[in-house]
């Protein structure tokens, strides 16, 4: 068994090279832009505006309060899952380290991703709430997935980081809206 999960960490190590090396430094600015979640402000002032179009004032501040224990929420949970689990950053890691172009050297741990985790954790409830109002809401699964390759290119993740934390978020996103149709219910009857 740890002769398995030692292979799967070199493939993942070796599938981190490989895409970090595919990057050019005529894309390192636009990838840090990327990477930096204020800038995906305008992102998020468009759901909160479709939020409250869509539910009004009163559900529609229940609906961005809930999205704010959200992303609170997974932050917490995501250092909590890096803190148990310690898994050096690609960044950090003697083995690989030399190998990969760095343009950002986080000194927490890697797995997993909190951007993977989060924006997927985020963007499904989103589509979840507004799916049946906004066909193109749909859209908001590049963010994740986008926002998520940026720390591949940037050689902060692993691929198995980025990968378990899109795979987390989903989960989340769907045990996070079968707890809001129920609080919402009760509050919104």
């Amino acid at each position: 068994m740890n002769n398995l999960f030692d292979s799967i960490i070199q493939k993942d190590k070796e599938l981190l090279v490989f895409l970090n090396n595919l990057g050019s430094e005529q894309w390192d600015s636009f990838w840090l832009l990327i990477t930096n979640q204020f800038n995906w402000t305008p992102l998020f002032l468009l759901i909160f505006y479709l939020v409250i179009k869509s539910f009004g004032w009163k559900k529609g501040g229940f609906v961005i309060l809930a999205l704010i224990v959200l992303v609170a929420f997974s932050d917490q949970f995501v250092n909590l899952i890096k803190n148990s689990t310690a898994r050096l950053r690609p960044n950090n890691d003697p083995e690989i380290q030399h190998l990969l172009s760095i343009l950002k050297r986080p000194q927490s741990f890697s797995f997993i991703s909190g951007h993977a985790t989060t924006s997927t954790f985020f963007s499904v409830f989103v589509i979840f709430l507004l799916r049946e109002k906004y066909k193109f809401i749909y859209l908001i699964l590049f963010f994740p997935l986008i926002f998520a390759y940026s720390r591949l290119y940037l050689g902060v993740h692993f691929p198995i980081d980025i990968s378990l934390g899109i795979v987390t978020g989903i989960l989340l996103a769907n045990m996070y809206y079968f707890l809001f149709k129920k609080v919402e219910k009760k509050l919104f009857v």
